[in-house]
């Protein structure tokens, strides 16, 4: 799938747009296999980090498969799907090949209600999923009704085609959609309340508390209580998980903004430049410089 005109983003990020031009009879979406001669554009980095600015369904035949979201490694084999939504950045892996089919969506290609009812910008929702088999033969079905009636032109006018591939593809995104909350929601009900309120008060701390002390005497639990529910929840620790989400959040700053290391480093809670080098080369491998220059 090649076409569009990249374009370079603030912080050097190229942004591939939706390639209208080259959907089956220039419609606000395409499908089909993938494979190694698909990309979004001939000039598209896909061994290196990029944007889109239209949705993506990947739905697995083979795997696994490794793939960058927004700077998070998500391993998906067969029967999984992963689903990019406009404005994340992501990188494809070169030691994998992506077998199965491919879904891409322009943003405004729905009308509003049916943005709203499959929470196509809900961008708190996993992007990788493992459907049940009987759910994945559903989504299956969907998937292929949808790809027969994008490439069949014949049968119909124009904008009659256009009318059923939104609908075909709205009782697609609804089965998916409802795979997402569902995940979302077990993951939920599986997390411990204390792990629960930990980290919240981490995401709502991180840049300036990094005391794993610190947030179990504001949460009035122990230090002992807080390591076992952080294990049982992630399998690491409390110091891990706090770090983890500093560096996620350096890593967004560092691709996203211009701002100098001396200020994303403030901005985590490190007011030495020094420390916070120190810091992010020991939970990345690499320097703040380095992991810019990768990305530009």
């Amino acid at each position: 799938m090649t076409g569009g005109t990249p374009h370079p983003d603030g912080d050097g990020i190229r942004t591939f747009p939706f390639p209208a031009e080259l959907a089956v009879g220039g419609v606000g979406m395409q499908i089909g296999p993938m494979g190694t001669d698909r990309t979004w554009h001939a000039d598209a980095p896909l061994h290196r980090v990029h944007r889109i600015d239209f949705h993506v369904v990947m739905l697995f035949t083979d795997g696994p498969v490794r793939h960058m979201i927004d700077f998070a490694e998500y391993q998906a084999g067969a029967g999984d799907l992963l689903w990019i939504r406009p404005g994340q950045v992501h990188r494809f892996s070169r030691e994998t090949v992506y077998r199965g089919t491919v879904l891409t969506m322009q943003p405004g290609f729905l009308p509003r209600a049916t943005v709203e009812a499959t929470g196509l910008y809900r961008y708190d929702l996993p992007p990788l999923l493992h459907p049940h088999p009987d759910r994945l033969t559903a989504l299956q079905a969907s998937l292929d009704q949808l790809r027969r009636e994008y490439e069949d032109t014949a049968t119909l006018p124009l904008s009659l085609h256009a009318a059923v591939l939104r609908h075909t593809l709205t009782a697609f995104l609804l089965r998916l959609a409802h795979l997402a909350a569902s995940s979302a929601e077990v993951t939920r009900q599986q997390t411990d309340s204390t792990f629960t309120r930990f980290r919240d008060a981490v995401e709502h701390g991180f840049a300036t508390n990094h005391s794993v002390s610190a947030y179990a005497d504001a949460l009035g639990y122990s230090r002992r209580t807080l390591v076992r529910a952080v294990r049982a929840a992630t399998g690491g620790t409390p110091k891990g998980f706090i770090d983890k989400r500093v560096v996620l959040e350096a890593k967004r700053l560092l691709a996203h903004t211009d701002m100098p290391i001396g200020r994303v480093g403030a901005a985590v809670g490190f007011p030495d430049a020094a420390n916070f080098t120190k810091f992010f080369h020991l939970h990345s491998g690499q320097t703040p410089v380095a992991f810019r220059a990768e990305l530009r």
